[in-house]
């Protein structure tokens, strides 16, 4: 029993301290020397850059801080609503598209004139359309998210090779079946895809959102910081950003090697 659990605890550790963990590791140390050595030098253009000593105080003086633990649960909070929201319904709008001809005729050239409006441009009508501002900063994550699934679900379905489904109709398979054993599972690699790159972008719009137009979250707090002339607390809420976001797309990474769980085989 004794010598199972040493195993289980070796596979853990393997897991946890392996090569890759090793050069992320080291990578953010020679990021650090590097940023010390630039301001060190005053570098032109950058000799305003304050040292990573500074920037670590002005973390530990956040990481006590209520107001700074309160800005994070309003960003993700703000983040996992509107793009919840976004994939409820931009994947059934994607599969309706991919599956439909005669569906993505009527919906796909609308779809496409509003695709490649910035998710930046729409913060003035949001902001006149929706009754509060937090409602516009919703609408705005789920914005940035939207048209980035839809089109990679539609990708995803596309990609699918038809033989497969004459394949599966030609032994009785009824379109539900095709529907839910064929094409949801062959687009979901392209729905993670989507899902991941959606949660980028969505932070994006969501930090701009906040500058502009928000009442707390990480974006309000540096632009706060900027305007009080605090850079380090500028540099701590760029890399809060930055953890933020990185934890989110995780997340996602996460579930998308549960929902397949056979990438694992190839």
């Amino acid at each position: 029993m004794e010598m199972i659990q040493e195993l289980r605890l070796k596979r853990e550790f393997k897991k946890v301290f392996n090569i890759r963990v090793l050069r992320g590791f080291l990578s953010i140390v020679m990021f650090v020397v590097l940023w010390q050595l630039v301001v060190f030098i005053k570098v032109p253009y950058l000799e305003n850059l304050p040292y990573p000593k500074d920037v670590a105080a002005g973390a530990a003086d956040a990481a006590g801080s209520r107001t700074y633990w309160f800005g994070w649960g309003i960003s993700l909070i703000r983040i996992f609503v509107g793009f919840i929201m976004a994939q409820l319904i931009g994947i059934p709008l994607g599969l309706a598209m991919g599956i439909s001809r005669t569906f993505k005729d009527f919906t796909f050239p609308v779809f496409e004139m509003l695709r490649p409006i910035p998710p930046i441009a729409w913060i003035p009508l949001a902001i006149l359309f929706w009754p509060t501002r937090e409602l516009s900063i919703y609408f705005l994550v789920f914005i940035g998210a939207f048209f980035i699934i839809v089109i990679n679900v539609i990708q995803g379905v596309s990609n699918i090779s038809v033989s497969l489904k004459w394949a599966a109709s030609s032994l009785g398979a009824r379109p539900k079946h095709i529907f839910w054993r064929i094409l949801v599972p062959g687009s979901l690699p392209s729905i993670i895809t989507g899902m991941t790159v959606g949660m980028g972008v969505t932070w994006n719009v969501l930090i701009a959102a906040e500058m502009i137009a928000g009442q707390g979250g990480l974006g309000r707090m540096t632009w706060e910081a900027y305007t009080n002339n605090n850079i380090p607390f500028i540099v701590v809420g760029m890399v809060s950003i930055g953890v933020a976001g990185y934890l989110c797309s995780t997340l996602v990474r996460w579930l998308g090697e549960k929902a397949m769980p056979w990438k694992k085989r190839f």
